[in-house]
């Protein structure tokens, strides 16, 4: 982590210097998993000034940069959706780009199903006013869009079995 640190606080005093690159590239040799360096590099090698001989290889390397970020970050919705990004942009595959956004879309959900699901347990777990009446407003568009995951609908109905004890809502 120090290592990205440091090698991003010089790409914002000097973006445009080549060592920046090559210390995230040592970086990424080194710390193969690292999700985000592998990211950043991708990213700043796009935006990289370069003959443009040599913008095939630099495509090419970014490809693998954005693979191998998908695979170390176990297919993680953002690493995913930068490599559809990629795909659909500058390899001209929007099929598999579409693919890759269904993909990134129907994670990302999952992730903010759970997280509500959490959230709302931990407002019951207060059990305050305020955070009842937090947890009933969530429950109510959880119901919208996750009406068929269990146990996010057994938090929202102990939510609402709180909310009738406490007469927020009537029985």
């Amino acid at each position: 982590m120090e290592r990205f640190r440091e090698a991003r606080r010089e790409a914002e005093t000097d973006p445009g210097n080549p060592e920046q690159l090559e210390v995230h590239r040592q970086l990424a040799e080194a710390c193969p998993a690292f999700t985000q360096n592998l990211l950043f590099l991708a990213w700043r090698l796009l935006r990289a000034n370069g003959p443009e001989e040599q913008l095939e290889d630099r495509l090419a390397e970014i490809q693998r940069l954005l693979e191998r970020a998908v695979q170390g970050s176990y297919r993680s919705a953002p690493a995913v959706v930068e490599l559809g990004y990629f795909l659909d942009t500058y390899r001209n595959a929007p099929h598999e780009a579409a693919r890759l956004y269904e993909e990134a879309g129907a994670k990302a959900l999952e992730t903010v199903r759970d997280s509500w699901r959490g959230l709302i347990r931990y407002w019951n777990d207060a059990r305050t006013k305020e955070t009842l009446e937090k947890a009933l407003k969530l429950g109510e568009l959880a119901e919208k869009m996750f009406p068929d995951y269990t146990p996010l609908m057994l938090e929202v109905h102990t939510t609402r079995e709180y909310a009738a004890l406490d007469g927020l809502l009537s029985p």
